[in-house]
């Protein structure tokens, strides 16, 4: 049986990106989200912030599969 991590990323040099994007949206969003611990949000700040992500990554790729 193989050992799978759903938080692995499936390209890792993708890693640093996609951390500047988390901040990025954290920042537009209103929450202080920082590098390290953030033990101190609440899952609704954190949930906030990987929601608008996906919801932005999913734009992004809408836009692109239409051409515009």
């Amino acid at each position: 049986m193989t050992n799978s991590n759903s938080n692995s990323m499936a390209i890792p040099e993708a890693k640093s990106a996609m951390n500047r994007f988390k901040m990025e949206v954290a920042n537009e969003l209103g929450v202080p989200l920082s590098d390290g611990y953030n033990g101190n949000l609440t899952s609704a700040q954190n949930g906030s912030v990987g929601g608008h992500m996906v919801k932005k990554m999913i734009e992004a790729q809408e836009r692109q599969m239409s051409g515009k």
